[in-house]
């Protein structure tokens, strides 16, 4: 049970708030380019009850986090997107998808520096745990930034496909959407999500500790 706590003591922090800048930043895009409905709603908060999702914010981590998983990964209310209210709706929510993984190669930078600083400091009471948070972060981004990016609907990355298709396609394409929940949870069920993301997250991390000094 205490390393459980420990390891929640973590976890937590980082990923609330992985998941709740990456909901703010599609929020906050699309107020830019035309649609106002998450600024309506109350959602571009970096409040995380605004973001909550008890299944997909607490309860599913912290599943993965109790079972030999090696595998950790949530997700937030969505930000609601109006498509219609965009200026450019097709370009616009391609760009309004990137935005939330983009938030989370950000914030995983932001973590790795936040272990360097605990790291250099060197408190003994705090500079172990806090490297620990910090690293425990840049794995949450990366992840959740790598996964985003997988061209399955209503993953970002398929949206963000979808907005460079033709018409044509990208309609035959959105159809995908329904079953996208499925797709990912049988990628993952015959071991090939991992195949697929690790090799990018691996890489990325690489970059961060490379640019932090991190070793």
């Amino acid at each position: 049970m205490s390393e459980i706590l420990r390891q929640i003591s973590i976890w937590a922090v980082p990923t609330i708030f992985a998941i709740t800048v990456h909901e703010v930043s599609h929020g906050y895009v699309a107020k830019r380019f035309g649609d106002r409905t998450a600024d309506m709603l109350g959602r571009l908060t970096l409040n995380p009850v605004k973001h909550i999702d008890p299944v997909g914010t607490i309860l599913v981590p912290l599943v993965l986090l109790i079972l030999p998983t090696g595998f950790i990964f949530g997700w937030a209310k969505p930000v609601p997107v109006a498509m219609r209210n965009l200026r450019n709706p097709k370009r616009d929510m391609a760009i309004v998808a990137a935005a939330g993984p983009a938030s989370n190669f950000a914030m995983a930078l932001f973590w790795g520096i936040v272990a360097k600083i605990a790291d250099v400091i060197a408190v003994a009471s705090v500079s172990p745990w806090l490297v620990r948070v910090g690293l425990a972060g840049i794995v949450i981004n990366l992840v959740l930034a790598v996964l985003n990016l997988l061209p399955v609907p209503p993953l970002d990355g398929g949206r963000v496909l979808s907005g460079l298709l033709p018409n044509h396609l990208s309609d035959r394409y959105d159809r995908i959407e329904p079953y996208g929940f499925f797709i990912i949870v049988g990628l993952l069920a015959f071991g090939v999500l991992g195949l697929l993301i690790g090799p990018p997250i691996n890489f990325f991390m690489d970059q961060i500790l490379f640019i932090t000094g991190l070793r």
